[in-house]
């Protein structure tokens, strides 16, 4: 099969099922065994205190089979893509890296990770099958074990819900309509905001409704982000906004920190994460908060969309794939690696089993009133929905800032900054030489 960017990009295209075969043949990974020997292994990652989680690796399950693991720290994001390919090139990528689900299309398509679904195919069953299919990139091949995840949740100050009469919102009809009636009892308090600088909080929004960015048709590429599902997530939000019941100010800035923190805005669109951050944002208001599930587009729905979150990936430069898979199979569902991980690096672990254990047996300090905190994430991180991510969702999201960010301030139309999304995509696909289907 022709190692051609095009080609290999549309044969691992997401939403496509194929099988496992027509990839193999892709990647340049030899599937080399552990050696009898010593191995070493280099791991390139950016969670906080991995090198202490490692640690018991090398003490322990590491040790035993002789197999030792460096810890590399790492910028995130696509400054850490860029060195990996650049690495890449060289031959020289570490054996492991960490990457955010969006990446691993990129990563895949430059013939970087390795397909270690012989080795890791019997952890399968401990993530949920909306994760897991996001490393498989809906085939049969697996590029990486997952790690931490963020399904969405609605977070709300409950005793001013209660103080105004309102109640949690299940639909998003309900959420508009909570958002008006607090405006008329309180005109200068706010519901939430519409950040523009957000783009994956956007993307997921989008997932929950149905949306799939990137799919294929052929051998061609077909970009959505303009499709009927994500066009009803745009409406909705530029609706509010252009409505003046919710505002359009960007998140995590001084002033979205003090509307937290004096109530000036009363919920917020998040995930799992939230906690870490409104102990930060909003620390006077600690215990006042409640988490329930993401709001459905009808009632008879339990979906949620997925905001952050990242996977343990084998490159195709490593030597040893089967000891570094081996390594990062143990690293996402071994009970003592998870508690570590949470504890030193603060993530909501991937794996079903860890969600319920150890360090997520008690609720967040700052929710230490929702006694149910983790049961309830739990539950809802089941119905992660599936996602389709393609080659280049940082020009996607970058495009996104550039268009939403003045239709949010002018509270003009999000439809057209929308299309401006879909068409700036759409023509760097066609720039990188990729064929593009209408």
């Amino acid at each position: 099969m022709p190692h051609t960017k095009r080609r290999r990009l549309v044969t691992t295209a997401l939403a496509v099922s194929l099988g496992a075969t027509a990839l193999a043949a892709c990647g340049s990974g030899d599937g080399t065994k552990a050696e009898s020997g010593p191995v070493s292994l280099t791991y390139w990652t950016w969670t906080p205190g991995m090198d202490k989680v490692v640690d018991l690796w090398n003490k322990g399950p590491g040790k035993k089979d002789r197999i030792t693991v460096t810890v590399k720290k790492q910028a995130s994001g696509d400054t850490l893509i860029t060195k990996i390919l650049t690495a890449h090139k060289a031959k020289k990528a570490p054996d492991l890296v960490q990457a955010e689900y969006q990446a691993l299309p990129t990563l895949v398509s430059n013939d970087a990770l390795a397909d270690i679904s012989d080795e890791v195919d019997d952890v399968k069953d401990k993530f949920a099958e909306g994760v897991w299919q996001q490393t498989t990139l809906g085939t049969d091949a697996v590029y990486a074990v997952p790690q931490d995840i963020g399904p969405m949740m609605f977070y709300y100050r409950e005793d001013l819900f209660k103080h105004y009469g309102l109640k949690v919102p299940t639909t998003w009809e309900q959420f508009a309509e909570t958002a008006r009636r607090l405006k008329e009892k309180a005109p200068d308090k706010d519901l939430t905001t519409f950040s523009a600088g957000d783009s994956g909080l956007f993307a997921g929004l989008a997932q929950q409704a149905g949306a799939k960015w990137w799919t294929t048709s052929g051998d061609k590429w077909k970009v959505g982000i303009d499709d009927a599902a994500t066009r009803k997530v745009a409406d909705f939000w530029g609706g509010l906004v252009k409505e003046g019941v919710i505002d359009n100010q960007p998140m995590y800035t001084p002033s979205w920190n003090k509307a937290l923190n004096t109530g000036e805005q009363i919920a917020w669109v998040s995930a799992v994460w939230a906690p870490g951050t409104l102990t930060t944002a909003a620390p006077d208001t600690k215990g006042k908060w409640a988490m329930a599930p993401l709001p459905q587009w009808s009632a008879d729905q339990d979906v949620t969309g997925s905001w952050g979150g990242s996977s343990t990936a084998v490159t195709t430069d490593s030597a040893h794939k089967e000891a570094a898979a081996e390594f990062a199979a143990w690293l996402n569902t071994d009970h003592d690696a998870l508690n570590a991980l949470a504890k030193e690096g603060g993530i909501y672990p991937a794996s079903t089993s860890a969600q319920l254990s150890g360090a997520f047996s008690n609720p967040p300090a700052y929710f230490s009133n929702q006694a149910d905190f983790y049961t309830k994430a739990a539950g809802i991180a089941k119905t992660t929905a599936p996602s389709a991510w393609g080659p280049n969702v940082n020009v996607a999201y970058t495009s996104f800032k550039d268009a939403f960010g003045p239709a949010a301030k002018n509270k003009s139309d999000f439809t057209a900054a929308l299309r401006k999304v879909q068409d700036d995509t759409v023509a760097d696909l066609k720039k990188q030489g990729f064929e593009v289907a209408r």
